[in-house]
């Protein structure tokens, strides 16, 4: 954590003092999962912090939806207008590759925020995704261990739980779900069931909680992977009236999230401060276009909410906000 603090206190105070080119020229595009969330929208608000604070232009291009068949029309579109660096958060670890390649082959610098490409492991000198610049995220396998921890406490360490995600090949999710799991192997008495996979849908989300509560009467808890997952394995609670018998973790910090943790829906938040991601991102990006050395790494924290602390001041400030 000090050592990401000062490598961006000192990139920033270094490319302010000497920039290789004129602040004012200096476009960036960024472009996230998808526009209408509160997240992504969170983060952009993090990255025009930056950009006003450098005096440079952050463009704000996506698609709708989380579908990389959506985005990387979005992404060839931005590489014709040739901006001096994208920051993108893929929606598939894979099918992103070749289209920011396309990217890196234009001469534009690629820094992925939120999710990743290939492994995730950049300037490595092996592999056909390194390419990237640097990758500014949360540590998810940690968050996902944070939340099973959470989970643990709630259930007191016995029951069964499964965890609602998305769909294989999203960096963040896949990684929330093996932190989740990675934990849990330390808590003998808690069986996880198989995960429930809902493209993003949280009425999907929610019909597959009834489909497993009733398989499994005695279902102790969900973790939902992002906000969908959690919003809908919410809803399914509520749906059964097990509000205080079945508990759920979420992922991500929404105000939908907030009032389901003050009615009693959901136990825990974990909280990713997305506007650190995009802030960071854009001072990250400025400092290499400003021949500055950056790590092809960075990452940020977590805010744990719940009912104790949800109207904290200190706490308030990590909700996401779509305003």
């Amino acid at each position: 954590m000090k050592h990401r603090q000062l490598f961006l206190a000192g990139a920033l105070a270094l490319a302010l003092a000497a920039p290789v080119q004129a602040q004012d020229d200096i476009e960036i595009t960024l472009i996230p999962g998808l526009t209408t969330d509160d997240f992504y929208i969170t983060m952009n608000r993090g990255a025009q912090a930056a950009a006003e604070a450098l005096g440079i232009t952050v463009d704000f291009q996506g698609a709708e939806e989380f579908e990389p068949v959506l985005q990387v029309p979005v992404l060839d579109a931005v590489i014709a207008r040739g901006p001096d660096a994208i920051l993108i958060a893929p929606t598939d670890t894979t099918q992103l590759i070749e289209p920011l390649r396309r990217a890196h082959d234009a001469g534009i610098p690629v820094i992925t925020v939120d999710t990743f490409i290939g492994n995730g492991q950049y300037q490595t000198g092996s592999g056909d995704a390194d390419f990237p610049i640097s990758y500014i995220a949360s540590d998810n396998i940690e968050g996902g261990r944070i939340a099973a921890r959470a989970m643990a406490e709630a259930i007191g360490g016995e029951g069964k739980v499964y965890v609602s995600n998305v769909r294989p090949g999203i960096s963040t999710t896949d990684q929330r779900e093996e932190g989740f799991k990675l934990e849990m192997a330390n808590h003998e008495g808690i069986e996880v069931l198989d995960t429930q996979y809902n493209e993003n849908d949280a009425s999907l989300a929610a019909s597959q909680f009834q489909a497993v509560l009733a398989r499994s009467p005695d279902l102790a808890g969900v973790f939902g992977a992002n906000l969908f997952s959690a919003l809908g394995a919410a809803n399914g609670v509520q749906a059964a009236d097990k509000s205080g018998e079945v508990q759920v973790i979420a992922f991500d910090a929404p105000q939908s999230i907030v009032d389901n943790i003050e009615e009693g829906l959901v136990n825990i938040a974990i909280a990713q401060h997305p506007a650190e991601i995009g802030y960071y991102g854009v001072v990250t990006a400025y400092a290499h276009l400003t021949g500055q050395s950056v790590p092809p790494a960075i990452g940020t924290g977590f805010t744990v909410i719940d009912a104790d602390n949800v109207d904290d001041e200190a706490v308030q400030k990590f909700i996401y906000s779509g305003e």
